[in-house]
């Protein structure tokens, strides 16, 4: 994936072969505990939404590199609060002297996302005794700003040109992450489906994972 700063990408992957990847509440805290840890570091999440079998993120990215103690910094120091948060006073503190941070060369966003599906499908494979790839293989993202359809999907019968060019693109993008659980019969309204943003959006929960004020302005919403 190229990415460049200063820009939104609307990236998504899904499970392996169509897999599920989300069983359990557990899991879908677990995997956003992982976005706020590898993701963050190279810029905001503007808009997401986990799907039993894929995810969408809408994410501007600042910077496409930093320094890997940086981000492993990041990394350790959120998963702490994730341990604190899930054990209390029994949480095991991280061992941060297991990072061995190469001077010569930098972390990529690139980089980070394989790291973060590698570590989830790690703790998934742990957990039900598999192995082998839970993502597909290759993550995509496309260029938020570009007037541009994603795919062309059909429904009953019919194309869905909702990306069809001339629309803005990054509007129909934030609404069309939302409207994924609707769109799946999952939930009637998209703020009835926790695992998105709809909810931090309609005012109805005030988390700290996405840059609602700047989803706000890049979609011009009141």
């Amino acid at each position: 994936m190229h990415f460049y700063p200063n820009q939104v990408f609307h990236i998504y992957n899904q499970g392996n072969n169509g897999r599920q990847l989300f069983y359990t509440p557990e899991n879908y805290l677990f995997f956003l505990w992982k976005m706020r840890a590898y993701l963050l570091p190279f810029g905001d999440l503007v808009a997401y939404c986990l799907m039993p079998n894929h995810f969408h993120w809408q994410f501007f990215v600042k910077t496409v590199e930093v320094e890997p103690i940086s981000l492993w910094r990041h990394v350790d120091h959120v998963e702490q609060i994730r341990r604190v948060a899930k054990y209390g006073s029994n949480a095991l503190p991280v061992k941060r002297d297991r990072r061995v941070a190469k001077k010569e060369k930098k972390a990529n966003l690139n980089y980070a996302i394989g790291i973060l599906q590698r570590s989830y499908s790690r703790a998934i494979n742990r957990d039900r005794n598999w192995f082998g790839s839970l993502f597909r293989k290759h993550c995509k993202a496309k260029d938020g700003w570009i007037d541009e359809f994603v795919t062309l999907r059909k429904t009953n019968g019919k194309f869905d040109y909702r990306f069809w060019p001339g629309t803005d693109y990054v509007r129909q993008c934030f609404a069309y992450i939302h409207e994924n659980p609707t769109k799946a019969g999952l939930v009637k309204k998209s703020t009835d489906w926790i695992y998105s943003s709809a909810r931090d959006y309609a005012g109805t929960r005030k988390g700290s994972l996405c840059n609602v004020e700047l989803g706000k302005k890049l979609i011009g919403m009141p």
